[in-house]
């Protein structure tokens, strides 16, 4: 239980370093940042498996690069369903999953988890 806790503060720190990197992502303050965590982590584990499912012709064709659109997407639907959260476009929401997830690998491997 306090692994997922962890880890989940580790997204709500990616979240919140990638608003401050990016300039069109877009958080009030970190408490929305933690909400937006637990929102994404929400989604991914619910939303994007269908996703992933019901592309998989897609993935294929693009050698895994449409991975990176289900990803923007997803990032996108958090946006919406957060207030204080916000996204301006598609290709804000594919560069800031890409810094959200570099990030939090980054901060799990130095913790080991």
């Amino acid at each position: 239980m306090i692994r997922i806790a962890i880890l989940w503060l580790i997204n709500a720190l990616a979240v919140y370093a990638t608003a401050h990197l990016l300039g069109g992502i877009n958080v009030r303050n970190f408490g929305a940042a933690v909400v937006v965590a637990l929102v994404l982590g929400f989604v991914n584990a619910v939303l994007r498996p269908v996703m992933v499912f019901l592309s998989i012709p897609f993935i294929i064709v693009t050698l895994g690069l449409f991975l990176l659109v289900i990803n923007a997407l997803m990032l996108q639907l958090s946006a919406v369903l957060v207030d204080g959260f916000s996204v301006d476009g598609f290709w804000w929401a594919v560069a800031g999953s890409l810094v959200i997830s570099i990030i939090s690998w980054s901060l799990s491997s130095l913790l080991t988890l």
